[in-house]
C-alpha cells in the first residue's frame, strides 16, 4: 500500500507527535504560570497539572468550534503507559537508607499507607454503594463500583485510576460508564487535595510553633557528584549513559509485557488482573533486572555500575510529569456530569477522612518528626509521590529526618499491605454481592493495619519496639 509523509496520512504519521508536542507545550506553560503567579507557586501547586488543566480548558473551547484537538482516546494510552514507565524507573534506582531507622517504624509506616488505602476503599465503596440503592430505580443510577476508584485516584494517581475506570466500564454488571473520566477527575482532584491541604498543614501548625521549618544547606558540587562513583559507565562511551538507563526501563516493561501475555491465556480470573496493574508487573520485572544485575556484579562478570540513579530520576520525573498532563486533558466532561455528585462527596470525605487518619497515625508512631512523616504520606496517598517529596521537604529540605529512608524501606511492607485491594478489584466490579463482601473486607483489614499502629495505646503496655527512638535533630 503506498503512503507518504503527508498531511493525507495525519492518523499513522502526524497524529502521535502533534499530541505529545501539546503535551510538551502546555507542560511548559503551567511550569510558566507556576513560576510566575505567586498563587500557584505557594500553593505549590504541580506545573504539570496546571498544564493539564489549561490544555482540557482550550480543548472545551475548540470543541465548541467543532474542533476537536486533543485525541482523548491517545492521552489515555499516554497515561497508563507512563504509570508503568515511571514505576520500572523508581524501582531500577539502588536505593539506600541514609539513616538509622528501627524495623518497627519501617512496618508501622507500611501499615499506615495499607491502612489509608483500606479506609478510602470501603469509605469510598460504601457510600456508592449506599447511592445506588437509593438511585437503582431512578433515571439517573449511581453505580456502586464507582467508589473503589477512591483509592487508585488519591493513592496511585491517573494511571491507574484511569485503568480501572475502563475495566469498570466494560464490565456490564457493574453498571458504570465512567470512560476513564471519573478516574482521571477524581485524581486531578486528589492533586489539589495533596496542595491545598499541605500548605494550609504547613501554616497553621507554624503559626501554632510546634513545626520546624529545617534550615536548607547548600551542596557541595563534589557532594552532588560524590554519588556517581568511580566505577559508573563514562558520559563519552559509544552508547549514551541515558540510553542505557531508558534501555533497562524498556526492557522491564517489555518482560512485564510478557508476563501480562502469560496471564491472559491461564484464566479469566487473572486475565482480569493482568492488564490493570501493568505498573505493578513493569515494578516486579525491573526489580527481577536489578537482581541479575547485582548478581552479575558480584560474580565479577560486569564491573561496571550501569543504572544511574540521577537518570533513573529524570525517566520517572518525565514519565510521571507526561501523566499528569495526558490524564488532566483526557477527561471527557460529558463522561462525567451524571457523576459530579459522588465526584464532590468522595473528594471531600476522601480528603478529610485522609487527613484525621494519617496525622493521628504519625503522631502516635513517629514522634520527633510526625510532620514531615504527615507531609511525606498525605502527599503521596492523595497526589503521588512526588507530591509527598515536595511537600516534606518544604520544612525538611535537606532530609536530615529518617523521612525518606523509612519511605524507601517500607515500599515492600506496603505492596503487601495493599495486594487485598488490588485482587480484588475485579471481583467487587462483578456483582453488587461481590461490592458489599470486598467493603467488609476492606473494613476488617483497616481495623487490623489500624490496632497495629495504635497497639501500644490501645493495649497498655510497653513493647521493646516503642519509638523510643524519639528521632531529635543531630545539631
Amino acid at each position: 500500500m503506498d503512503w507518504n509523509f503527508s498531511l493525507d496520512n495525519y492518523g499513522p504519521v502526524w497524529s502521535f507527535m502533534v499530541q505529545l508536542g501539546l503535551l510538551m507545550l502546555f507542560l511548559m506553560v503551567g511550569n510558566i504560570l507556576r513560576r510566575k503567579v505567586p498563587f500557584f507557586r505557594k500553593c505549590l501547586i504541580p506545573s504539570a497539572l496546571l498544564g493539564g488543566a489549561l490544555l482540557l480548558i482550550v480543548d472545551v473551547i475548540c470543541k465548541q468550534f467543532n474542533f476537536v484537538l486533543v485525541d482523548n482516546r491517545m492521552m489515555q494510552v499516554i497515561t497508563y503507559h507512563c504509570l508503568a514507565i515511571g514505576f520500572a524507573a523508581m524501582t531500577l534506582k539502588t536505593e539506600k537508607s541514609t539513616h538509622k531507622t528501627s524495623r518497627a517504624q519501617v512496618f508501622e509506616f507500611g501499615a499506615l499507607q495499607g491502612g489509608t488505602y483500606m479506609l478510602q476503599a470501603f469509605v469510598g465503596l460504601g457510600i456508592t454503594i449506599v447511592m445506588f440503592l437509593i438511585t437503582r430505580y431512578g433515571e439517573q443510577v449511581i453505580s456502586y463500583i464507582c467508589g473503589l476508584i477512591l483509592p487508585l485516584a488519591f493513592g496511585q494517581g491517573p494511571g491507574n485510576a484511569l485503568s480501572w475506570d475502563v475495566n469498570f466500564t466494560n464490565t456490564e454488571a457493574a453498571e458504570f460508564a465512567g470512560n476513564g473520566s471519573f478516574g482521571l477527575s477524581l485524581a486531578s482532584i486528589g492533586f489539589l487535595v495533596a496542595c491545598v491541604f499541605g500548605i494550609l498543614y504547613i501554616n497553621i501548625y507554624k503559626r501554632k510553633g510546634t513545626l520546624k521549618i529545617r534550615d536548607a544547606k547548600p551542596v557541595q558540587q563534589g557532594e552532588a557528584q560524590a554519588e556517581d562513583g568511580v566505577e559508573e559507565i563514562p558520559d563519552n562511551e559509544s552508547v549514551d549513559k541515558f540510553t542505557l538507563q531508558a534501555g533497562f526501563v524498556a526492557l522491564a516493561y517489555a518482560v512485564s509485557f510478557g508476563f501480562m501475555c502469560l496471564l491472559g491465556v491461564l484464566s479469566a480470573f487473572t486475565n482480569s488482573i493482568a492488564w490493570g496493574f501493568n505498573f505493578l508487573w513493569a515494578s516486579l520485572a525491573a526489580m527481577l533486572i536489578k537482581a541479575v544485575v547485582k548478581g552479575l556484579r558480584k560474580k565479577k562478570l560486569m564491573n561496571r555500575e550501569y543504572i544511574n540513579n540521577y537518570q533513573m530520576d529524570r525517566i520517572s520525573g518525565f514519565a510521571f510529569d507526561i501523566m499528569i498532563v495526558a490524564g488532566v486533558s483526557a477527561i471527557e466532561i460529558n463522561d462525567i456530569k451524571n457523576y459530579i455528585l459522588p465526584i464532590i462527596i468522595l473528594s471531600i470525605l476522601g480528603a478529610l477522612l485522609t487527613y484525621f487518619y494519617i496525622r493521628k497515625a504519625t503522631k502516635e508512631c513517629f514522634p520527633g518528626f510526625e510532620h514531615e512523616m504527615f507531609l511525606m504520606s498525605y502527599g503521596t496517598l492523595t497526589g503521588t509521590a512526588s507530591n509527598g517529596v515536595i511537600l516534606m521537604k518544604e520544612i525538611d529540605p535537606n532530609l536530615q529526618t529518617p523521612t525518606s529512608s523509612l519511605y524507601i524501606l517500607s515500599n515492600f511492607p506496603a505492596m503487601v499491605m495493599i495486594a487485598p485491594l488490588l485482587l480484588l478489584l475485579g471481583f467487587a466490579g462483578k456483582s453488587l454481592t461481590n461490592a458489599i463482601i470486598a467493603c467488609a473486607i476492606f473494613f476488617v483489614l483497616w481495623l487490623v493495619y489500624t490496632i497495629f499502629l495504635f497497639r501500644r495505646r490501645i493495649f497498655k503496655k510497653k513493647y521493646a519496639d516503642k519509638p523510643v527512638a524519639e528521632w531529635k535533630d543531630e545539631e
